[in-house]
C-alpha cells in the first residue's frame, strides 16, 4: 500500500545528514555531559515528515475478555480495588497504559447492590454502557440511571460515583479516560470525596431532562462550565436521530451516517479533550478510506462488520473494542444486507481542533479502498 512515505528522503537539504567522525562522536560525549545534544542527532527523529504513531490498529473481543472480567468480582471487590475494571493494553503505548495514543480504556464491573466510593480527578471520563441494568452514575449531585449503550459524562473535577442497583443485575461498562494526555501534561490530581459518598440533590435524570430537549434549552438556564450539562446521552434518542438523519443524507463516503455528541450550550463537544460520535453504516455499505490527526477508540453498538485500518481487516461484531492511531488509514463495512450498525466511538479531536493540528486526507487509488495483508 503505497502512504507517500518512500517519497520522504533524508538524505535532501533542509534535512540533518551528518556524518560521524571521531572528533563529532567525542563533541558529543562532551556535550552529553552536560545533559545537552546536538539537534541535528535527533532532528529527523522527533520531526517526522508526517506523524509516525507508536500506537498500532487493535481489537478486543468482547467474547474474548468478558469471562475475564465477570473473574474479577470473585478476586477484587470494589473497596479494594477502588474502581473494578479490566483495562486495556495497546502494545505500543504499554508504557502510559494506554489504549490508542494519549486515550485510556477499560471495562468496569459492578454486582447489584455494589457502588464505587466518590472521587474526582483532572482527567476527564466517559462510560459507554455495555450490558446489565440497574447501573447508574451520579455526578456532582446529579444522578443518572443508565442502560445499555447509554453515554455518560464524568468530566474533569467533578465528584462522580457509580453502583448497580440492588434490585438490578451485574453491569460491565467501558470506560474512557485521558489519563495518559493529563499525565504528560504533568497535571494530573486525584482526590477521594470525604465521606466516599456524595449527597443525590436534584430529581434523578435531571440534567437529562433539562438539557436533552432537541432544539430547546431552558429559560433562564445558566451554564458556564467547559463541559457539557448533559452529563447523560441515551440511546434511545441517539438511534433515533441517526435514523432520521439517515432518510435526508447521503453520509460521509468514510464514515457514512456519522453525528457527534455535543455540547447542548456551545454547540462544541461534550468535552474539552475527548470528543465522541454515533455512526451508522447502512446494510451492506462500505465506506472508502481516510486518514486523519488524532486518535480513535470505538465500540460496536449495534450490527456486525469489519474494518481495514492500516492495511489489515479486523472484523467486529456488538461489543468489541477497536482503535484507529492516528494518521492510519482506516475504512469500515456492514456485512449485514438487511440491517444497520452503528459504531460508538470517542477521542481526541478536541485537543487537534483547537491546537490547530487537525489534518484528513483521502485514500485516493484503488477506488478509495486500501489493499489488504
Amino acid at each position: 500500500m503505497s502512504s507517500g512515505r518512500e517519497n520522504y528522503r533524508e538524505d535532501v537539504v533542509g534535512r540533518a545528514n551528518v556524518e560521524d567522525t571521531p572528533e563529532l562522536l567525542a563533541y558529543y560525549d562532551e556535550l552529553e555531559a552536560l545533559e545537552a545534544g546536538a539537534l541535528w542527532t535527533v532532528a529527523n527523529k522527533i520531526e517526522p515528515w508526517e506523524p509516525q504513531s507508536s500506537s498500532v490498529p487493535m481489537i478486543w473481543r468482547y467474547r474474548d475478555l468478558r469471562e475475564h472480567v465477570l473473574r474479577s468480582v470473585k478476586l477484587v471487590t470494589p473497596e479494594k480495588a477502588g474502581r473494578r475494571v479490566i483495562y486495556l493494553n495497546n502494545p505500543g503505548r504499554r508504557d502510559v497504559a494506554a489504549a490508542v495514543g494519549w486515550l485510556y480504556s477499560g471495562l468496569q464491573v459492578m454486582h447489584p447492590g455494589e457502588a464505587a466510593s466518590a472521587h474526582r480527578h483532572s482527567a476527564s471520563a466517559l462510560r459507554f454502557i455495555m450490558e446489565g441494568a440497574g447501573a447508574y452514575t451520579i455526578v456532582d449531585g446529579h444522578k443518572m440511571t443508565l442502560n445499555a449503550n447509554d453515554f455518560v459524562l464524568t468530566p474533569n473535577g467533578t465528584w462522580h460515583e457509580h453502583g448497580v442497583e440492588a434490585s438490578g443485575s451485574p453491569c460491565i461498562w467501558q470506560d474512557g479516560l485521558d489519563i495518559p494526555l493529563v499525565n504528560t501534561l504533568e497535571a494530573n490530581f486525584y482526590e477521594v470525596h470525604p465521606d466516599l459518598s456524595q449527597a443525590v440533590g436534584h430529581p434523578v435524570d435531571d440534567m437529562t431532562k433539562t438539557w436533552g430537549n432537541p432544539g430547546l434549552t431552558p429559560g433562564g438556564g445558566a451554564w458556564d462550565k467547559g463541559y457539557s450539562p448533559l452529563y447523560k446521552y441515551e440511546w434511545t434518542r441517539t438511534y433515533e436521530a441517526l435514523s432520521r438523519y439517515a432518510e435526508a443524507t447521503d453520509g460521509s463516503p468514510h464514515d457514512g451516517v456519522l453525528m457527534e455528541y455535543i455540547n447542548p450550550v456551545t454547540s462544541g463537544p461534550v468535552m474539552q479533550t475527548i470528543g465522541a460520535s454515533m455512526q451508522m453504516l447502512r446494510p451492506g455499505e462500505k465506506t472508502t478510506a481516510h486518514r486523519h490527526t488524532g486518535s480513535y477508540l470505538y465500540q460496536v453498538a449495534k450490527g456486525k462488520g469489519y474494518s481495514v485500518i492500516g492495511g489489515k481487516r479486523f472484523d467486529w461484531q456488538e461489543r468489541d473494542i477497536f482503535c484507529v492511531p492516528s494518521w492510519a488509514w482506516h475504512e469500515h463495512a456492514n456485512l449485514s444486507d438487511g440491517d444497520d450498525a452503528c459504531l460508538f466511538c470517542f477521542n481526541d479531536l478536541p485537543v487537534m481542533r483547537a491546537l490547530g493540528l487537525y489534518r484528513e486526507e483521502a485514500f485516493a487509488d484503488n477506488g478509495g479502498h486500501q489493499p489488504q495483508d
